[in-house]
């Protein structure tokens, strides 16, 4: 039988004990073993904070969010094997997609995000510069950097994949190592998944720890620095938080339990609404989602008094038209428990239950290829509370599994007022087109909930549903639920992060955070920050242009192209009473005047206007009055480019507009998109006549068989096909999808692969020379480059085919030349 490795500082280690047996909840057969005895958990944590903390947090949050997306990649290759695991926790396929593929999911998210919004840098300022002194020599900021522990992370049973990549998404990213504990329970697959994170290559050495059955005593050696985040039982995780090891040493914890989440129908969803069919079809699909073991799942189903045996009927007959059985055939809309164990602590909260409420739905369903014998299988269970503010246990008990209670309401109040008494919920529900009912609803019963999920006609068709948190909003919920806040987009980040305030001069500030401040000096320099690229922008780099007189007929000239007829610039007669003296010019003319002063006609590698931030007019502009700009490089931005877009960077530049008396009348933040300096050749005869000078007949390759005569040879018939000598009906097809891929690879900066084939080269063929000597074929290649740079002059929208990427226009054209010229550079040792 399979013992499940543990993965302690660096390397598999066994337990030494008998451990845990794991069972499939299908067919009751043992599956593997887990085992954690004898592990030095206090190594593992030393090994993290240690090792794990220094090389992460060395690392950029850019760099991090591209460690995510790879590791997602790594492992979106490898699903199916998790699927065949997945299925022996009794999930079935759509409930181990949610577990599987929202899980990579939840990475590629915050690589998105990171790669959007966060910076190239180890730290994160947080928030805007206050100004402290009068002057501004004084400054204040923040910054954010990584607590300097490591993340204990003890998961639930029902989501082994989700579970895991959800707490890691954030505490990766933020830069903090972590120590995975998954339940015993369908650990085997969390197991799977953890070993080909690592076997990717892609974590650095100490990021993370497995640790695959009972934690032992792990948490008595936490300390100041570290975070434990706990999901599953409130009990249990209020005992781990009073532990004197958390509680003395000030570990930061976050506890998402388990909650008696509800879903309200609006009193306007009658039988035959759009919105009363929803509802059922949400109830329904919340029962018997991975057969009810869901934190987010529905527990209360609140429903207005008169509709109560409609919706019993409805919800009945939805809940005997679902299958249950083998999550390996077809027919089947609902798997087992998760084991054994789990089925008979869920029946005695059943029994609980019965106490004080009916059982009104217990459809004992035939199963599909499965036996309730051997499996975990459980029948949905329906309860009635007729009488819900007095009868508490269904307000109380939570039974975690396929099982929900029925009650009724009278209006809006009563509504709310039930929500709230589940003492706190990480979600709730309300399906009704009646926005004043969802809004008055909503409101009051927000401060109990962590998520509010409004569903109807309107949404019904892209909603992701009640019990899917998403990793752009928060999950948790007060009270009950645990108080705790996991995701909610780069808000999940803060958990791990401390916060730090820094003050001192603009230079200072400037030095610390990579980022401008206003007073802070300035660098000039005879080349135009325009004609930079990204790398070569520099934080600081400044531009004084010069000056513009404004003129009554910049003003009207603008009021008629723009349209913007306001009093203030066109009436002098309408002034009296206002702050102006005389007609003004508009704000976006001094800001539209600013940029034509600023900007360089010129071609270089700035894109495009990326965006605006922070406009701010302080000072009127007069006709007479002259206004000259300081542009000045205020922070930079890496980007991930995707498709067939320049790769480029977000480069913020600081505009500081002055009038003639030395006041500032304007100032904003733009963004312009700057291209990367590329790794392949410029295109120019000049640059390539150089290289090409230091070519010999006795330069030997780096890799490959040509020679340096056929090497030129080659560039040239290539670039020659280039300019239409080749015709599609001559090679075979190429997929459209992978044609696709292709194309967008040219803008990538990956390089051509050394012994990549030649698709004009048969198989066995040996190219010949073509001229007399090396010289004769360096002087032909340059004439074909002139060609070619001409040709594409005189005809730029021309497309012509290439074997191996299609029909190509100029762009792709030369992309794939530059490439390729590279290429075979290299290949000489001429770069």
């Amino acid at each position: 039988m399979q013992k499940l490795k543990n993965y302690i500082h660096g390397e598999w280690i066994e337990g030494t004990g008998n451990g845990i047996p794991l069972y499939n909840a299908v067919t009751g057969e043992q599956v593997a073993v887990s085992d954690t005895e004898g592990l030095n958990f206090e190594q593992a944590l030393d090994y993290g904070r240690t090792v794990g903390y220094k090389n992460l947090s060395s690392m950029t949050f850019y760099d991090r969010g591209e460690m995510l997306k790879k590791v997602a990649l790594y492992l979106l290759e490898r699903k199916k094997k998790y699927y065949e695991l997945s299925y022996k926790t009794g999930a079935t396929h759509t409930d181990s997609w949610v577990d599987i593929e929202g899980g990579f999911g939840t990475f590629f998210t915050y690589s998105g995000l990171a790669k959007r919004m966060l910076p190239n840098t180890p730290f994160w300022v947080d928030g805007d510069t206050q100004k402290i002194s009068a002057n501004g020599t004084f400054l204040g900021t923040h910054i954010l950097t990584p607590s300097e522990g490591v993340s204990v992370q003890i998961n639930a049973y029902n989501f082994p994949v989700w579970g895991m990549l959800e707490k890691l998404s954030t505490s990766l990213l933020a830069g903090v190592p972590s120590i995975v504990k998954p339940s015993p329970y369908g650990s085997y697959l969390t197991n799977a998944v953890f070993q080909d994170m690592i076997e990717s290559g892609v974590l650095p050495e100490g990021a993370l720890q497995l640790v695959c059955g009972e934690p032992g005593n792990i948490l008595d050696y936490v300390q100041d620095g570290d975070s434990v985040l706990f999901t599953g039982s409130a009990t249990t995780g209020k005992k781990l938080k009073s532990l004197p090891s958390v509680s003395g040493n000030s570990v930061r914890f976050n506890m998402e339990a388990d909650s008696l989440n509800c879903s309200i129908l609006g009193l306007d969803a009658k039988p035959g609404t759009p919105e009363f069919d929803l509802f059922i079809k949400e109830v329904r699909n919340e029962m018997t989602t991975k057969a009810g073991q869901k934190c987010t799942a529905i527990r209360r189903i609140l429903v207005p008094e008169n509709l109560i045996g409609d919706v019993q009927n409805a919800l009945s007959k939805a809940l005997d038209q679902t299958k249950i059985g083998s999550p390996l055939s077809r027919e089947t809309r609902m798997g087992s428990l998760v084991g054994r164990q789990q089925y008979d602590e869920v029946l005695r909260k059943v029994d609980i239950l019965k106490t004080e409420n009916e059982l009104i739905y217990d459809g004992k369903h035939e199963l599909v290829d499965a036996d309730y014998e051997n499996g975990a299988f459980m029948s949905p269970k329906l309860f009635l509370n007729d009488s819900p503010f007095t009868k508490n246990i269904s307000h109380d008990v939570e039974a975690f599994g396929p099982v929900s209670t029925l009650m009724p309401y009278k209006d809006a109040d009563e509504a709310a007022a039930l929500a709230k008494r589940g003492k706190g919920s990480l979600v709730g529900s309300i399906i009704s087109h009646d926005e004043k009912f969802v809004a008055e609803t909503s409101w009051k019963m927000a401060s109990q909930h962590g998520r509010i999920f409004v569903l109807n006609r309107h949404n019904a068709k892209e909603s992701t549903g009640h019990g899917s948190p998403l990793p752009t909003l928060m999950h948790g919920g007060p009270g009950r639920a645990g108080g705790g806040e996991e995701m909610g987009g780069l808000n999940g980040l803060h958990f791990f992060l401390q916060k730090t305030a820094i003050q001192g001069s603009p230079d200072i500030l400037t030095a610390i955070t990579k980022v401008y401040q206003q007073g802070a000096e300035k660098k000039y320099s005879d080349k135009h920050p325009f004609q930079k690229y990204f790398e070569e922008v520099e934080v600081g780099d400044s531009l004084e242009t010069a000056g513009r007189t404004v003129t009554d007929a910049d003003i009207v000239n603008f009021s008629n192209v723009s349209w913007d007829h306001f009093y203030a610039h066109t009436d002098a007669t309408s002034l009296t009473g206002t702050i102006f003296d005389k007609t003004v010019a508009h704000g976006y003319f001094i800001l539209s005047a600013a940029a034509g002063l600023f900007v360089s006609g010129k071609k270089g590698p700035v894109i495009a206007n990326y965006g605006l931030e922070n406009c701010s007019f302080f000072k009127p502009v007069y006709a007479g009055d002259t206004i000259t700009v300081y542009l000045t490089a205020k922070e930079k931005i890496n980007r991930g480019v995707k498709g067939r877009n320049i790769p480029s960077g977000v480069v913020k530049w600081l505009v500081e507009v002055i009038n003639q008396r030395d006041e500032v009348v304007c100032v904003a933040t733009i963004l312009t998109l700057v291209a990367k300096q590329s790794s392949f050749i410029d295109f120019k005869v000049q640059n390539i006549q150089k290289k090409l000078n230091g070519l010999t007949e006795n330069t030997k390759p780096v890799f490959g068989n040509f020679t340096p005569q056929l090497m030129v040879e080659h560039l040239e018939e290539v670039l020659r096909n280039g300019l239409g000598n080749l015709k599609p009906e001559d090679f075979d097809d190429i997929p459209a999808d992978k044609l696709e891929k292709l194309q967008d690879w040219l803008y990538t900066d990956k390089k051509i692969r050394p012994g990549a084939q030649y698709p004009l080269l048969k198989e066995g063929e040996v190219p010949q020379n073509k001229n007399k000597n090396l010289e004769a074929a360096k002087n032909q290649l340059v004439e074909t480059l002139k060609e070619f740079i001409v040709y594409y002059k005189e005809n730029p929208f021309k497309e012509h085919y290439h074997p191996r990427f299609g029909h190509l226009n100029k762009e792709m054209m030369e992309l794939f030349q530059r490439k390729h010229f590279t290429h075979h550079f290299e290949q000489f040792g001429l770069i």
